[in-house]
């Protein structure tokens, strides 16, 4: 990186020098009449800049490929020989100019990531024995604690041991509030304390934290090539050669060297190459800005065509952060069954076996119990023995497999929970049914508005799947405004449901948080990955929410449309100016220097056509969350 800035310091040195020769030479030619001085300035101005030029189109040469900068060498050779020196300069000037342009205003669609880089943190305060030592973030490793003082940032993901404190999270979740941590809570790398003191022990470390991998993807998507990138490649691999044989064809059959050094000169396909790359870099840096890491260009040519939408429930549509509202119990010792309730649910992770272990929690004093022959049956439910007895917990189904018959009055009362909208959790022994639980779940903010956006963007169906029964996602899907269902599924058949919609073809995305998700995100044409969700959902999905929210959905759709609208733009810019100076040149109009001006020109107005992503925000999808504001509804989760 600092060669590279020492480079680009030593070239726009040379293009300052080559432009001053320049002006001096036409001031001596124009205003004090001096026409050696003219001769030589432009001379030496040529020879100046031509050096860079030539020795990236060697460099370029020795790894076998006919480059830009070859061309436009030989260009300005044919027209140093020929002693045009006024056009070998200007050309030599303007290339060596419109380069560094560039290359500034590529930076400029960069400065996204380079802030979150900035943001990282440098040094931690390492705990040995009795002293502290400050170290590189790079020296502290898994399993160090760590001190955090007032206004430092936690340099590591990890857990913290003792003390509490607020802190500033706005790096990871882009909430910038304060959110209270004590003793047994996770933090993450990057965030800020804003008061307090934390001892931590570190668990991730380097470019495993959240937040090193926040840098990672957004910096391997702005260099990940998309499809038309990739033929642009494949085209201008060939058409420069083509150019040459064109420009040497010309001379040989003409006898007119200044034409074949001018096509030289108007064949550089500069603006075709830069268009693509250019609008990928910027959109996916207005992604990150936005809380959105799309993971390469060809994500947003994908995502922009996406016809269907398939949505998760738990965790997905809903916060996940749910909570037993009702029991109906079927036994006389209430303690016991929320006892064993508590046990068996501790072998899962699910977030309805997590609002029963902490509604049994918060209602007795938990004992430790003896749960022996663990089953998990995905999408169902549990199976086990606890204190040598057997017990299943999970969906009606699950139960009844399990030939537990419900009587009539039962039956009634899970009905009723779930036309209310709750998720319910049967528990039964070998024998009858124990318990139900009804859990409920709060639908994430502005979802309504922001399908309605997606739809109005281009995305004709929305499908929400669940491993819950048909009546809480018909309850579920009323207040989010989804008109299709599907119901009752195993993680596989949601999956399998992705399969046969792209069979049907249909371009299709699919969003979950979970790991029963990652089958239907990896599955999909564009994998959905909420950014609070399991590292494994995360991982195998092109686009991640960051914060989780639904109107980074509707923004990233509108943002993946906008970006390849805009790279239509420049192809077309570059393509019409490449006629524009093919007509011009067969009609005496351009010559090589007033054309290597408008193929720069060219060159930066696809930078600027480009340069209006960063600042994008879909006015639709505002309008639309606007109108909806911060809903509030209790919503149910999903085995």
């Amino acid at each position: 990186m600092k060669v590279q800035k020492q480079l680009e310091q030593r070239m726009l040195m040379i293009a300052w020098i080559s432009g001053g020769l320049i002006a001096f030479g036409y001031i001596s030619r124009f205003l004090l009449n001096f026409q050696a001085g003219y001769f030589w300035s432009l001379m030496m101005a040529s020879v100046v800049s031509f050096l860079p030029i030539a020795l990236h189109a060697f460099q370029a040469l020795k790894v076998r490929t006919v480059s830009i900068e070859l061309l436009v060498s030989i260009a300005i050779l044919g027209a140093f020989l020929i002693r045009e020196y006024n056009e070998s300069a200007i050309v030599s000037f303007l290339f060596l100019f419109g380069h560094l342009l560039e290359r500034k205003a590529l930076e400029k669609t960069r400065r996204s990531v380079k802030k979150l880089t900035d943001m990282a943190p440098v040094h931690a305060l390492r705990i040995d024995g009795p002293r502290l030592q400050k170290v590189a973030v790079d020296e502290v490793e898994k399993g160090d604690r760590l001190l955090v003082k007032t206004g430092a940032q936690v340099p590591v993901d990890g857990r913290i041991i003792s003390g509490f404190g607020y802190l500033n999270e706005a790096s990871v979740t882009g909430e910038s509030r304060a959110v209270r941590k004590k003793a047994g809570q996770t933090v993450f790398a990057g965030t800020l304390l804003d008061n307090g003191t934390l001892h931590i022990e570190a668990e991730r470390v380097g470019e495993d934290t959240t937040f090193g991998k926040i840098i990672e993807s957004v910096e391997e998507a702005q260099d990940e090539k998309s499809h038309v990138e990739k033929f642009i490649d494949r085209f201008a691999r060939g058409y420069t050669p083509a150019v040459l044989v064109l420009a040497l064809a010309a001379g040989l059959w003409t006898q007119d060297l200044r034409l074949a050094v001018t096509l030289l000169v108007l064949g550089c396909p500069g603006a075709l190459v830069i268009g693509a790359p250019v609008s990928n870099v910027a959109g996916i840096g207005n992604g990150a800005r936005h809380g959105v890491l799309i993971k390469g260009g060809e994500i947003i040519n994908q995502f922009s065509r996406v016809d269907t939408l398939l949505l998760d429930k738990t965790g997905t549509l809903t916060r996940g952060a749910t909570e037993v509202t009702e029991v109906a119990a079927y036994t006389r010792n209430l303690n016991n069954f929320l006892t064993i309730a508590q046990a068996l649910e501790k072998e899962s992770d699910h977030p309805l076996g997590k609002a029963i272990v902490s509604y049994a929690e918060r209602r007795n004093q938990v004992l430790p119990l003896d749960v022996r022959e663990t089953i998990v049956v995905k999408g169902k439910g549990i199976r086990a023995k606890v204190a040598g007895r057997l017990y299943f917990m999970g969906s009606e189904t699950f139960v009844k497999e399990a030939g537990i018959h419900l009587r009539e009055d039962q039956q009634k009362t899970i009905d009723r929970m779930r036309q209310s909208g709750a998720s319910t959790v049967l528990m039964a022994d070998a024998e009858q049914l124990v318990a139900v639980f009804a859990i409920t779940d709060r639908l994430r903010d502005n979802v309504p508005a922001a399908l309605a956006s997606l739809r109005k963007s281009g995305i004709r169906r929305v499908i929400m799947q669940t491993g819950d029964n048909r009546q809480t996602a018909e309850a579920i899907a009323r207040q989010a405004g989804i008109d299709e269902i599907r119901a009752e599924l195993l993680p596989e058949e949601k999956a399998a449901d992705v399969e046969k919609l792209k069979k049907a073809g249909h371009t299709v995305a699919f969003i979950g948080d979970g790991i029963n998700d990652s089958p239907s995100i990896a599955a999909a044409d564009i994998g959905i990955a909420m950014g609070n969700g399991t590292d494994v959902a995360v991982e195998t999905s092109d686009i991640v929410l960051m914060r989780s929210r639904f109107s980074e959905l509707a923004h990233a759709h509108a943002l993946a449309r906008k970006t390849v609208w805009n790279m239509k733009e420049n192809i077309a810019i570059a393509l019409g100016t490449v006629l524009l100076l093919l007509i011009g040149l067969l009609n005496g109009w351009i010559y090589m220097a007033s054309g290597m001006l408008i193929h720069e020109i060219s060159i930066l107005l696809v930078i600027v056509n480009a340069m209006r992503l960063p600042g994008f925000r879909s006015e639709k999808a505002e309008k639309h969350l606007k109108l909806d504001g911060c809903q509030v509804n209790q919503m149910s989760g999903d085995l």
